[in-house]
């Protein structure tokens, strides 16, 4: 297993923590990572630690949604710029796929540790990530369809159908298919806006 290294210690204990438990959390499940382990990666002590997070709990809390929200502000800058709707879901997918590996993974704990956490906590890691990434998209969806570039359908039922073909270009083989950020954005615009049927002619021929 690869070791972590401390992070500079310019950064405040709390952003320290929050790194760490990044790593943590992707390498291993939720019931796995101890704030033990967390406090090894960082060289905090576990006082330091708690005064800063009640718990493991609030901890992985804390960090999703920090991570989310930095991910809705970079793609509502995609969302809000002028262009083409293809343009603007390349910028955002462009954004997006171009982050390092750890900050693409972070978003896929959503899905994978939801059920851990109370109802009250779901609903707002849900909410979080919908604001984040979906409703990003669907505004570009609206536009495209405004302006004639996208058929006129369910926005908000599109924007997880592309959010969906994203997510699978994450997938280890998907990687020795598209090994490049370019190779992986030409293939989602290209099934996404044009489908993956062979031209007549194609066929014909």
């Amino acid at each position: 297993m690869e070791t972590m290294t401390p992070p500079p210690a310019t950064q405040s204990t709390s952003e320290r923590l929050l790194l760490a438990a990044q790593e943590l959390f992707l390498e291993r499940n939720y019931a796995d990572v101890t704030m033990d382990q967390i406090c090894a990666a960082t060289e905090v002590t576990k006082g330091a630690l708690y005064h800063h997070y009640s718990g493991k709990e609030e901890l992985y809390l804390a960090m999703l949604h920090q991570d989310l929200a930095a991910k809705r502000e970079l793609f509502a800058a995609a969302a809000a710029m002028q262009g083409s709707c293809r343009e603007c879901l390349h910028k955002l997918t462009n954004d997006f796929l171009s982050l390092p590996a750890v900050n693409r993974g972070l978003i896929t704990l959503v899905r994978r540790d939801i059920n851990i956490f109370s109802a009250a906590a779901r609903a707002d890691l849900v909410r979080a990530y919908q604001s984040a990434l979906p409703e990003q998209v669907q505004i570009i969806l609206e536009n495209g369809m405004a302006n004639g570039e996208i058929v006129r359908t369910d926005s908000r039922l599109l924007s997880w159908e592309f959010v969906a073909l994203v997510e699978v270009t994450l997938s280890p083989y998907a990687e020795q298919v598209l090994p490049t950020v370019a190779a992986k954005l030409d293939h989602v615009l290209a099934v996404f806006l044009k489908g993956a049927a062979a031209p007549q002619s194609a066929i014909r021929s």
